[in-house]
């Protein structure tokens, strides 16, 4: 099984996104992802035995102990790989919260053992794969008002031709102001 985690992004800033997305989809061609499956990844662990779950949870729970909702803030459109078979993303402001979140969730993944992929981390969400982009400069857009994002989860990835699928097998939310 594959597994990663990451932060959902919350319901009004999946919305936002959708909107930016179809109006991508009249310039550009590609696999768009649902927006069920917008998230932004802390970890990917990747190709791992079921008995890692249990672990997986535990590093999330010691990583997320005092976790605040974290506050997303698009501001870029960019992409992975060549422009006629590009991944692209929408990408967030530097924020040193989420940094720490994803640093935390690596040390303890690594506290319990579990290997990840050990690429820096890049607060992005995918939008498309496959995507056929103009030569150039991306399209200019407006991106979406900034949201906080309160959950942090543990997915399953199920890969096939259609794309990948989601499942949630875990998800910690993070205190809520009172």
């Amino acid at each position: 099984m594959r597994l990663f985690i990451a932060i959902e992004i919350p319901p009004v800033l999946r919305d936002d996104m959708a909107i930016m997305s179809r109006q991508l989809r009249e310039r550009i061609q590609g696999r768009f992802i649902p927006p069920e499956n917008y998230h932004i990844t802390l970890a990917f662990i990747g190709k791992t035995l079921e008995m890692s779950i249990p672990l997986a949870i535990d590093a999330i729970d010691e990583a997320t102990k005092n976790l605040d909702g974290i506050l997303l803030k698009p501001d870029q459109l960019g992409k992975f790989g060549r422009s006629e078979d590009a991944t692209l993303w929408l990408g967030f402001a530097e924020n040193p919260e989420l940094s720490a979140l994803a640093a935390h969730i690596r040390e303890s993944l690594y506290d319990y053992g579990i290997v990840y992929d050990h690429k820096p981390f890049r607060a992005h969400a995918t939008i498309a794969r496959r995507a056929k982009l103009p030569k150039g400069a991306l399209p200019p857009f407006s991106f979406p008002d900034p949201a906080r994002a309160w959950r942090v989860t543990l997915f399953k990835s199920t890969l096939s031709s259609e794309g990948a699928s989601y499942k949630a097998l875990y998800t910690k939310e993070a205190l809520l102001p009172k």
